[in-house]
């Protein structure tokens, strides 16, 4: 299998506005220092995109953006990372989607969210050109497409040869997983959070939950679980993997991280439990740092980290 990984994030991109230092949200007309005040490229799809990139996959990002200076900003980061941009389509009268996040010290962090040029995203504004050399495509937010639009762009890329894969954006709830089911047997590799999982399919335990998007059509499920690791479900197969020792800065787009990690270790043909092994160790770079580009690093490096860093013992 080549290392070459030709990978497209299409759907949700965002920029986020990190605040850290935050003891409580002032009342009334009062005011507060706080430590650090930064943007970060983000959202399923562009903060995927964004940590790809720097584990050496070729990248282009597609998506709506508005024609306005967050724009601007959001696509001077992901340039910087080596994202092919060309993809991320000014939409006239729409803001560019956005969030501010005042950052807890324990790295939680509520939020502000403005949807923005993210709800008039379609599946007609991804050329067949765009889809013709892809090795992957990554969905971020088929909630935002319907299941229909989204299975069809799914299936488009596989009639080109890619792999695909989906990860959510909405919190789990059934009514959501009736909205996006049709997708789901499009999809190689689901990439939801624990929370999402049991809430899309009201099961008792996650492994069971990740089972039943499994027979909904899904060929793999790989599910997040924050301090505790992921847990990888196939047809055939569970994997756990423990997360990795470090201080937790911020959880600012440490999913993204993950189902960077984990596609780009896919990609190279390394089994399930190591490139969810691969996925924490990614994610463990975001954590320690505050926003999505947190930190320096290389695949080398995160394969490195993967391979020595103590684990958190959450049995």
């Amino acid at each position: 299998m080549s290392d070459v990984m030709k990978m497209a994030c299409v759907g949700v991109h965002v920029l986020d506005h990190l605040v850290i230092g935050i003891a409580s949200i002032p009342e009334h007309n009062d005011g507060q220092l706080v430590e650090t005040i930064r943007a970060t490229a983000a959202g399923t799809a562009g903060g995927t995109a964004l940590v790809a990139a720097r584990l050496g996959a070729d990248v282009r990002s597609i998506g709506a953006i508005g024609d306005d200076v967050l724009a601007d900003t959001l696509l001077a980061l992901l340039v910087r990372e080596g994202v092919d941009t060309s993809g991320l389509l000014r939409k006239a009268g729409h803001q560019t989607s956005a969030s501010v996040l005042p950052v807890r010290p324990g790295g939680d962090r509520p939020a502000w969210h403005c949807i923005g040029a993210n709800a008039v995203f379609t599946p007609v504004d991804v050329t067949d050109e765009q889809l013709r050399d892809l090795t992957h495509l990554h969905l971020g937010g088929p909630e935002f497409l319907g299941g229909d639009a989204a299975a069809s762009l799914l299936a488009r890329a596989r009639a080109c040869g890619a792999t695909t894969s989906v990860d959510m954006l909405a919190p789990g709830d059934p009514t959501i997983l009736q909205w996006i089911a049709a997708a789901l047997p499009e999809t190689d590799y689901l990439l939801p959070n624990h929370e999402q999982v049991m809430g899309l399919t009201g099961a008792d335990d996650l492994v069971t939950g990740a089972r039943a998007l499994v027979s909904a059509g899904a060929g793999c499920v790989a599910v997040t679980r924050g301090a505790h690791g992921a847990v990888v479900v196939t047809a055939d197969e569970v994997v756990e993997v423990p997360a990795y020792a470090v201080k937790v800065v911020d959880t600012t787009g440490c999913g993204d991280a993950f189902s960077a990690g984990f596609l780009r270790a896919r990609s190279l043909g390394l089994g399930l439990r190591e490139a969810a092994e691969i996925g924490c160790a990614t994610s463990a770079q975001v954590v320690a740092g505050l926003g999505t580009d947190a930190g320096t690093y290389t695949l080398d490096a995160v394969r490195a980290f993967a391979a020595t860093a103590d684990r958190l013992d959450t049995q």
